[in-house]
């Protein structure tokens, strides 16, 4: 009797979902109908069923995000559309570079033969607002080579700053060395100019550290209402704030669009897999956070928001690290009572020690 009673539910359910059988009169009625009163986006309810690895630990609803984001244009673009071929791990990178970055470098001999640029950060502050120079600074990767590049502002009408650069103390960087630098001449008042450092890295090493770093120029006094410059200057500096160069410069933020489908097209002896503990963290959420921003890459699915007052939690992360190796992360939380925080961390790349590297990354994070 129960197995006809569920043979014959299962059998309306097809025909519900298939067009040949209605309960109401519209999509609404249909979805009340088979789902109830459901609290999460179907879509999420999908993600999180298929992300989810048989255990002793059983499915719980809870930490379905109640969240939807919007699916990018592109992905929209090809929906309904057949595949041109087997699903790749990640999707060919598309470059973060701005090409104008590009030209500009290319066009200075002393980085010509630095190879192609992998990725240019956001510009990083390096003074407050509304101070006497405005410089931050755009850190330039490339396999063997970052270059700094200081945009430089000067705020002061009265004042005309000639051969500005930036002295830059590497002390705290130890494997990086100084190779060439580009002064800027001329730095007018509010006409925004860039000066230039370049250090040479050991290829396929991760190298990191702190830069101190001084404006140097000299300083030439002016008269706003005729223009006119003096002759004579003085030499004179301004303190800049530190800059890091950290494992995340290493590192695109590369998305895909079904990670399950993405992971198990990546060669599984490639995979690394090892347990972290995490020390006290003020919530689930800001550890998330913390690791998703030392690594660099791309949350995927929307796992990178944690439902409120969740006790576990699951994160997909995907990118391309430097060398154009292509990397899937899958991390899984845990919270104690005392705010303890577990994770558990398995990588899968295009190279068996590029997934060693990610873990080393987050040993030293």
């Amino acid at each position: 009797m129960v197995m006809t009673r569920v043979r014959d539910r299962a059998t309306l359910y097809l025909k519900l979902l298939g067009g040949e059988a209605t309960v109401g009169e519209t999509e609404k009625d249909v979805n009340e109908f088979l789902f109830g009163s459901l609290d999460v986006p179907l879509v999420n309810m999908e993600t999180s069923l298929r992300n989810y690895e048989p255990s002793d630990v059983p499915f719980d609803i809870s930490s379905v995000p109640k969240e939807t984001k919007s699916q990018p244009l592109a992905e929209k673009k090809s929906t309904g559309k057949k595949s041109a071929g087997p699903a790749s791990a990640v999707s060919d990178p598309v470059s973060t570079v701005d090409a104008s970055y590009e030209k500009l470098l290319s066009s200075i001999p002393e980085f010509a033969d630095f190879g192609k640029l992998f990725k240019s950060s956001a510009p990083v502050e390096l003074t407050e607002a509304e101070t006497e120079y405005s410089v931050n600074v755009v850190k330039h990767i490339f396999d063997g080579h970052v270059v700094l590049q200081y945009n430089c502002t000067n705020t002061i009408p009265e004042q005309l700053l000639e051969q500005v650069i930036v002295f830059v103390d590497a002390s705290e960087a130890d494997e990086f060395l100084e190779v060439a630098s580009k002064p800027l001449e001329s730095l007018p008042y509010d006409s925004p100019g860039q000066t230039f450092v370049a250090f040479e890295k050991p290829e396929g090493v991760i190298a990191t550290g702190k830069f101190s770093n001084i404006l140097k120029f000299i300083v030439k006094e002016v008269d706003p209402s005729t223009g006119e410059t003096e002759d004579d200057g003085v030499e004179d500096e301004y303190q800049l704030e530190d800059l890091e160069i950290v494992s995340a410069d290493y590192m695109l933020k590369v998305g895909v669009s079904n990670f399950r489908n993405a992971w198990e097209n990546m060669d599984p002896e490639t995979e690394r897999v090892d347990e972290y503990g995490l020390g006290v963290r003020e919530s689930l959420a800001e550890a998330v956070s913390a690791v998703i921003s030392i690594l660099g890459m791309q949350p995927c699915e929307g796992t990178d928001v944690v439902p409120s007052n969740s006790r576990s939690h699951t994160c997909l992360l995907s990118g391309v690290f430097i060398g154009n190796v292509k990397v899937l992360v899958r991390l899984s939380f845990g919270i104690s009572a005392p705010k303890e925080v577990a994770m558990k961390l398995a990588v899968r790349s295009d190279d068996p020690e590029i997934s060693d590297k990610i873990h080393e990354i987050v040993a030293n994070g």
